[in-house]
């Protein structure tokens, strides 16, 4: 079995950085997290075998890369011992497809041997299920890791892809070479290391989630215009917009432009199950008033269509509290409607 540490010394965010990220998913307090991500011979958890784990874990104030490789197919258990023996210092595991493939794969190994599975109690973090939201927003071409790192404008992969890496895997069982081990670590090691260079990422989030200021607002006579100040600094600036509005980002501020109607802006409510939608007044009214409005003239709102009108009004205009409330939930709304990349 080959066995690797060493220090990450950059390129990887800073405790602070990850405590204050997950703290929005998970308690902030007294939390030990782990990156971590797996390599095996193909996807079936019952014919194929786990070769390689590659995790990244604080230790003394430091984030430290660990790898595990067998040699052959016998170290199988070895390593998934090794690895369950590691994780019992942490409670957070932080991957990407981790809850849809990783996890799911290792505790079927573990199955096999009759070991206990090492994630009883744990939290999870999929990074890619997490910023699946992203992928109009930035105009991602993908959701793959490697397309997240060059969105953040990181080019610098130099080794192979999954199934490459299972193909110099099955050369070096034959081999024996150092020169192949070293590649396949390689692969491994800019996996791993990618997750702390997207995590960051988590900071478009705030977003969606209402987790910002309103510092800026006016009206031009036919548009909203709002400044946002966010708790964080986004790794990488973006814009994007349709004929409803226009949004950019850059550090800590996103600047808003939404197009109003006879200066009139639509307000959106999260609860559409709990509401009628009314065609021809083109807004909503709650179910508990609208029972006895003909079925002709209302139908179920959807998420698109569950909204009322309110005036862009100075009274509107001079308050954040109501600018905070108008967006928590319609900004979000805005964003779903923007087309994904081709």
């Amino acid at each position: 079995m080959i066995v690797k540490k060493m220090p990450i010394l950059q390129g990887f965010p800073d405790f602070e950085t990850v405590k204050f990220f997950t703290g929005k998913f998970f308690q902030k307090y007294n939390f030990t997290p782990v990156f971590y991500d797996i390599e095996t011979t193909g996807l079936s958890r019952n014919s194929t075998y786990l070769y390689l784990i590659g995790a990244v874990g604080i230790e003394d104030e430091t984030w430290n890369f660990y790898q595990w490789m067998a040699e052959n197919a016998n170290e199988e258990e070895t390593i998934l011992r090794i690895f369950s023996q590691f994780l019992q210092q942490y409670n957070l595991m932080i991957s990407y497809n981790g809850e849809r493939f990783d996890q799911p794969y290792l505790e079927a190994r573990y199955e096999k041997y009759g070991i206990p599975s090492p994630f009883t109690g744990k939290q999870s973090l999929d990074l890619y299920l997490t910023l699946k939201p992203l992928k109009s927003l930035l105009k991602l071409p993908a959701m793959k890791q490697p397309c997240m790192e060059e969105f953040l404008g990181i080019k610098d992969r130099i080794y192979d892809n999954g199934k490459e890496c299972i193909k110099l895997y099955k050369d070096f069982l034959k081999k024996r070479d150092a020169f192949t081990a070293d590649e396949i670590l390689g692969h491994n090691l800019e996996d791993v290391l990618g997750l702390g260079r997207i995590f960051d990422m988590l900071g478009y989030l705030c977003i969606y989630d209402g987790d910002y200021e309103v510092t800026y607002s006016e009206f031009d006579g036919d548009n909203l215009i709002l400044k946002l100040k966010l708790p964080c600094t986004l790794p990488q600036e973006f814009s994007n917009g349709n004929t409803d509005f226009y949004l950019t980002g850059k550090d800590e501020e996103i600047n808003l432009i939404i197009k109003t109607t006879d200066g009139k802006l639509k307000q959106y409510y999260a609860d559409y199950k709990d509401y009628y939608y009314l065609p021809e007044e083109d807004t909503v009214i709650p179910k508990s008033l609208g029972s006895g409005i003909d079925r002709k003239h209302r139908k179920a709102a959807t998420r698109n269509t569950c909204y009322t009108w309110f005036t862009c009004s100075d009274a509107f205009l001079s308050s954040p509290v109501q600018q905070k409330q108008y967006l928590t939930y319609t900004l979000s709304c805005l964003i779903g409607t923007l087309k994904n990349p081709l």
